[in-house]
């Protein structure tokens, strides 16, 4: 009989802290071009937790934070799990009752607000709330912090309680919550990484940007932090930090690569620039591998689902036909395809993806019904369409309300797309389903198209390409909108709803114009 050892759990923050003893006088963390060591951020952990502990936080207890890309904001989430206690970075919905709503249902324990993101905080809100470097003297958590000792603390933290939890995009309304206790947190971020890694952080840390910082510095890298993405910036960040990872949005990638500077900076640094979404016309993917060369990897995934699929760059340059596809799933990820009668589907087929793996979350937080229909078993059902070809190549096809059926076909945002992308005036363009009140005058779907500068939108010509490449019905369907830029949401992605409001005010022209 064989006889094997169980490792001791170790959660992710004590990993953390561990590199930045190792690491103590070299430099972690850059933050408004100055450097943070790791002896200096770990003594703010320590600091910021004891300070916590005067407020009454501990395991079982919940922080949330309104909080900017800056040290400070990640002292404290990693002080929060160091006590054993939740956190979470929230996302800075744009509706303020939507805002409200979302707080009140978290029901956190403590709410940490910034100078720059006191405005976000409800009125009323039904929670304990303390303010940095603003607000009154009495909620001033900052003052509290410098008042306790940087000595080292014990991680109080145990495998099944709650650490962590992220917000979802938000692109399909209202933000969900999934949650992950320290066990499975920690082996999420607990992939290995690269210690000469310098990540570029320019995305709002209520999203995948907490992952990426965390196995950044976990690994022994080192976080460059911004406070938000701007294509000019961020290739001038990449030439002066000697930047090797960032991550775009599919939006944020094609307005970097077409940003004239690409031509005149120094990105012989990177590495990595890894982009993430369902999918994305294979002929951008093409001008962004021609601007940055051989460093383009597209991952598909969510917030709920982990990572599930990877095209690295040496996927697409051995086969450029793989360029159509989200990639290899993972060999740690198991995805089946559902189809609308319920089994499940062979290679080639369409139907609903679902995922299991180790890193899909334990569920949502406080959304018991939500729950119950997006996670069932161990399994994630994405609420995307796509299909697995013969290679075990994961096709996107888009969120299942984008996708219809058309004269027996599936068609999909990215099939709409690509011939929209191919016109010699489009630079970028996006599609996503019509609402109710456009489907009632015939459109399934509002594609957004962006022109190359001093070049004008042709509706005719787009709908001439629509209907050569999908058919006649389908370019009946599609609504195209005119605009400068496509509107993002925080995270960076499409934002469908303010698409509809340009659909909507466009009226029923077949063409628009929009600002």
């Amino acid at each position: 009989m064989e006889w094997r050892e169980k490792a001791a759990f170790r959660p992710y923050v004590d990993v953390l802290l561990d590199q930045l003893e190792r690491r103590a006088d070299g430099t972690v963390l850059r933050y408004l071009d100055e450097d943070v060591t790791g002896s200096t951020f770990s003594a703010s952990i320590y600091r910021h937790a004891r300070a916590l502990a005067t407020l009454g936080i501990g395991r079982g207890s919940l922080v949330a934070l309104f909080a900017p890309n800056c040290p400070d904001a990640l002292a404290i989430r990693y002080a929060a799990n160091l006590l054993g206690a939740a956190a979470m970075f929230l996302p800075a919905i744009a509706s303020a009752h939507h805002r409200a709503a979302f707080v009140a249902r978290l029901q956190p324990a403590l709410l940490v607000a910034f100078a720059q993101t006191a405005h976000l905080v409800p009125a009323g809100v039904d929670a304990r709330v303390v303010h940095v470097d603003a607000g009154p003297v009495a909620a001033r958590f900052d003052r509290l912090v410098r008042v306790q000792s940087a000595l080292p603390m014990r991680c109080c933290a145990r495998p099944d309680d709650l650490a962590v939890i992220v917000s979802s995009g938000g692109s399909t309304g209202v933000p969900k919550a999934s949650r992950r206790s320290f066990a499975a947190y920690s082996m999420l971020v607990g992939a290995p990484s690269r210690e000469d890694r310098r990540q570029l952080v320019n995305g709002a840390l209520a999203y995948l940007s907490q992952v990426l910082v965390d196995n950044t510095l976990a690994g022994g890298g080192t976080v460059v932090l911004k406070p938000r993405h701007d294509a000019a910036d961020t290739l001038a960040t990449i030439e002066a930090e000697r930047i090797t990872d960032v991550l775009l949005v599919e939006p944020q990638l094609f307005d970097t690569m077409d940003h004239p500077d690409v031509r005149r900076r120094d990105l012989s640094s990177l590495s990595s620039i890894t982009h993430i979404g369902g999918s994305a016309p294979a002929i951008l993917r093409r001008r962004a591998i021609a601007r940055f060369g051989p460093v383009l990897t597209h991952t598909y995934g969510a917030s709920e689902a982990g990572l599930v699929s990877v095209l690295s760059p040496s996927d697409y340059l051995s086969d450029p036909h793989l360029l159509h596809s989200a990639g290899h799933i993972r060999p740690d990820v198991t995805v089946r395809i559902r189809r609308t009668d319920g089994t499940l589907a062979h290679a080639g087929q369409t139907g609903g993806i679902e995922v299991k793996s180790a890193a899909v979350a334990q569920g949502y937080y406080h959304q018991p019904v939500e729950e119950a229909h997006k996670f069932n078993d161990g399994w994630c059902m994405t609420g995307d369409v796509g299909f697995v070809d013969e290679k075990g190549c994961l096709h996107v096809l888009g969120r299942a309300a984008d996708v219809a059926t058309v004269d027996g076909a599936d068609i999909c945002p990215v099939q709409i797309e690509s011939p929209l992308c191919a016109l010699p005036e489009v630079r970028y363009a996006v599609a996503v389903a019509a609402a109710p009140e456009d489907v009632a005058r015939g459109y399934g779907w509002n594609a957004v198209a962006v022109p190359w500068p001093g070049k004008h939108i042709d509706f005719a010509r787009c709908t001439r390409k629509l209907a050569a490449a999908c058919g006649v019905n389908v370019a009946r369907a599609v609504r195209v909108l005119a605009a400068q830029r496509v509107p993002l949401t925080e995270q960076g992605k499409a934002d469908r709803a303010a698409i509809g409001q340009m659909a909507w005010l466009a009226g029923a022209v077949p063409g628009a114009i929009c600002a």
